[in-house]
């Protein structure tokens, strides 16, 4: 990041980041089997013609990537079912959908019903037909709990019609509670143990698309979720996978179950998961084949290899998770929206399993980049996931590998620690430098120039003004060496040998160097700063509402005590609630030296100590001044009838008046809140310039008004030696008597004084 421009860096942050599986010779000297799955984007490259994508498709590689409602080489093959209004066979709308998917109406249970605001049907779009079946019709009092007390004595017509209204209670992810979320895991929990009821495929369709809608939920309502029935749902899905026989809707966006019938003995299965521009799972997009099938790595998102060392003549099931929300880790929590698919592989329960070895490539995401790994399944017993008898390894290729012993039936996934790929600041720009160094040398002497002539103003004004100078002096000495982060994590997998949980998906590192330190004082100094500004405007409101008494005996030591004492309460604040040594990030930035203020989206958060340890008290500082300034700016200007034309003072002075104090009040900031809420691309440019403009000046502003203009008036005689023109205001006086006026009526006087 380039500092050409003074104080730019506050603006942008307050108002703007071949390891294809082997199958290798087991080490156990008498194995059942050996296998060896494989999670990775594809392995093989397919020389593909230049295409042109249609339907919104996205050309990647060769390879069009479609849309969910699209398919086919081009995106020219129709995946959906069109919009269907009411008819004489449905009095129902349903909106276009993606094949096996379901369908809510667009006509909602009523508003005095129970469940108002929910969608009144559901209809499945069938993959053969292109159209909607019969809609499943809900009952608008029906609730989840009744649905849970009544499923395990209902008639399996009974339970088709339980089934499907838990699939519509359950469609709208907003709505669904912790309370609604185990409620319908123990409802689906019975509908698919009963062997009986999934032989009808509607309840088994019906059951896993409520499955699929349950992980949409947000992450925050899983933390209350009965996990028992959570737990108790998961195993019964494995059941199913080796229970159900091969069925395409059984794939719903964000989950799938998938078998294989075992008839003739294989020694290899590969599941395959192809890419969508949508992140969901569709039937269409998931193969499973005995051969390992040569297709490109581009088009493919998951991919798994069971190989066998004997031939296998069993069922075999899988179970995909888009999410590890039905996971949840004591031991590892999450921060980042990076995605931990679970798969689970089972086998029938004669079947034995000696060796389960997977891999998986980091996703190629350019903001964050792989610094280690753990090779998990999930424990029934713990409830969490463990590293019992698995190790792990990273190829020569990029791909992490891991190695799991004696495991059977169990649920797989690699828990990843991802550095952010942080952009560093770059050193100071020459003109910054410059900049700074011009503010501090001027307001240094403004605040030696105040100090010396002291006696002609008094000591309050002058008190006021050399703080001011002092803090910012310091503010801009402080952004010169330090603003910079001297400790930078260099990105890379730097992974540990042990195969231990992370704590979370996001590695963070301990405070290191002194760039915390800096924080502080950069946030204190330049509070101190506007603070002292507040408490000068204050100083000029006193004078003006006790013109004859002038500013209270007491204000300069609740001056001092306030102005050096308010920062450090925000500062102390800040730190005490949000700096932890092992997780520094909380208070500031690792880019650069100042305060956090986006949440691990990249979006200003009002959570972070930006906002309300500078944001929102520099802001009320800047309404108050911002009134300051309009208040003396009406009483300079409202004319007195009673002064004599000699007794009126000009408007340049008036106007100069205004501006000095404009700019000892800090007011140019209030540009960059402006610029907060600018969209415009060009008025955003050009107030961008004007707030650096004003805001590197600052200082030099300070020191010609305060120190050079009131120095040159009165020592005339300098701007006659230095040739400066002579700039003086007419003044003239009127008498009553005739015989008193003077030989020489009119006289040239400057009338330009001190600032305010």
């Amino acid at each position: 990041m380039d500092y050409s421009l003074l104080l730019l860096i506050f603006t942008s942050a307050v108002f703007e980041k071949t390891w294809c599986l082997n199958t290798t010779e087991s080490t156990t000297s008498t194995p059942n089997y050996s296998i060896s799955a494989t999670f990775s984007s594809l392995y093989t490259t397919v020389t593909v013609p230049s295409l042109v994508c249609e339907n919104k498709g996205i050309l990647q590689d060769g390879i069009c990537i479609c849309p969910d409602d699209w398919t086919g080489t081009t995106c020219n093959i129709q995946n959906f079912c069109p919009e269907q209004k009411p008819s004489h066979t449905s009095k129902f709308t349903f909106p276009k959908t993606v094949l096996g998917q379901f369908a809510s109406s667009v006509e909602r249970c009523p508003p005095e019903t129970t469940n108002a605001g929910m969608h009144q049907a559901s209809a499945l779009c069938n993959i053969a037909t292109h159209s909607f079946d019969s809609p499943n019709i809900l009952n608008c009092s029906l609730t989840l709990d009744a649905i849970n007390a009544w499923v395990s004595g209902a008639t399996p017509e009974q339970k088709q019609n339980l089934a499907s209204s838990t699939q519509i209670l359950t469609s709208i992810p907003e709505r669904l509670t912790p309370h609604n979320i185990t409620n319908a895991a123990q409802i689906t929990n019975i509908l698919l143990s009963d062997q009986q009821t999934t032989q009808t495929t509607d309840i088994a369709i019906s059951a896993v698309a409520t499955i699929s809608q349950l992980l949409n939920a947000s992450h925050e309502m899983y933390s209350s979720v009965d996990h028992t029935a959570i737990s108790e749902l998961t195993q019964t899905l494995q059941k199913l996978s080796l229970r159900e026989k091969p069925n395409p809707l059984l794939v719903q966006p964000k989950m799938a179950v998938q078998s294989l019938k075992g008839q003739t003995p294989i020694r290899q299965v590969q599941l395959t998961s192809f890419k969508g521009l949508n992140d969901n799972f569709l039937p269409d997009r998931i193969k499973l084949h005995i051969t390992e099938a040569e297709v490109s790595k581009h088009i493919v998102d998951l991919q798994m290899n069971v190989t066998f060392s004997e031939d296998f003549d069993k069922d075999i099931g899988f179970v995909l998770y888009d999410n590890d929300q039905f996971f949840q880790s004591k031991s590892f929590k999450p921060s980042l929206d990076t995605k931990r698919r679970v798969i689970s592989a089972n086998l029938q329960e004669n079947s034995g399993i000696d060796q389960v070895q997977f891999a998986v490539t980091p996703s190629a995401d350019s903001t964050m980049s792989l610094n280690d790994f753990a090779c998990v399944f999930w424990s029934y017993d713990k409830q969490d996931w463990i590293t019992d008898g698995c190790t792990k390894n990273k190829s020569p290729s990029g791909h992490v590998v891991c190695s799991c012993k004696k495991l059977k039936n169990a649920n797989f996934a690699i828990l990843m620690a991802f550095d952010i790929n942080y952009q560093y600041s770059e050193a100071l720009h020459w003109i910054s430098i410059t900049g700074c160094a011009l503010s501090v040398v001027g307001l240094s002497v403004t605040a030696l120039y105040q100090i010396i002539t002291r006696k002609s103003r008094g000591g309050t004004p002058t008190l006021l003004v050399v703080n001011i100078c002092l803090s910012m002096t310091v503010f801009y000495l402080l952004f010169i060496f330090g603003i910079n982060n001297p400790v930078q994590h260099v990105n890379g997998t730097k992974m540990s040998g042990e195969n231990i949980v992370p704590e979370s998906d996001h590695h963070k590192y301990s405070d290191q160097g002194p760039c915390t330190a800096f924080t502080a004082l950069l946030q204190y100094f330049l509070l101190l700063t506007f603070t002292w500004n507040t408490l000068y405007g204050i100083n000029v409101f006193l004078l003006f509402k006790n013109s004859v008494s002038g500013t209270p005996p007491w204000f300069p030591q609740v001056a001092m005590a306030v102005g050096w004492g308010l920062p450090a309460v925000i500062v102390g604040i800040s730190l005490g609630s949000t700096y932890r040594v092992e997780e520094p990030l909380g208070y500031r930035q690792e880019e650069f030296c100042w305060l956090a203020s986006v949440d691990h989206n990249q979006k200003f958060s009002i959570k972070k100590p930006m906002f309300w340890g500078f944001v929102l008290p520099l802001l009320l500082m800047l309404i108050s001044n911002t009134a300051i300034l309009l208040h003396f700016s009406y009483k300079i200007c409202r004319t007195n009838p009673n002064l004599n034309r000699s007794g009126k003072t000009s408007l340049k002075k008036k106007m100069m008046s205004s501006f000095s104090l404009a700019v000892m009040l800090g007011l140019s900031w209030v540009t960059g809140y402006i610029l907060l809420i600018t969209q415009e691309k060009n008025l955003k440019f050009i107030l961008s310039v004007v707030f650096c403009l004003l805001n590197t000046t600052q200082g030099v502003q300070i020191f010609i008004l305060f120190a050079l203009r009131p120095f040159l008036n009165s020592n005339p005689a300098i701007l006659n030696y230095l040739h400066a023109p002579e700039i003086g205001f007419h003044k003239k006086s009127f008498f009553l008597w005739k015989n008193k006026i003077p030989e020489s009526n009119d006289s040239y006087k400057s009338t330009d004084g001190d600032s305010p």
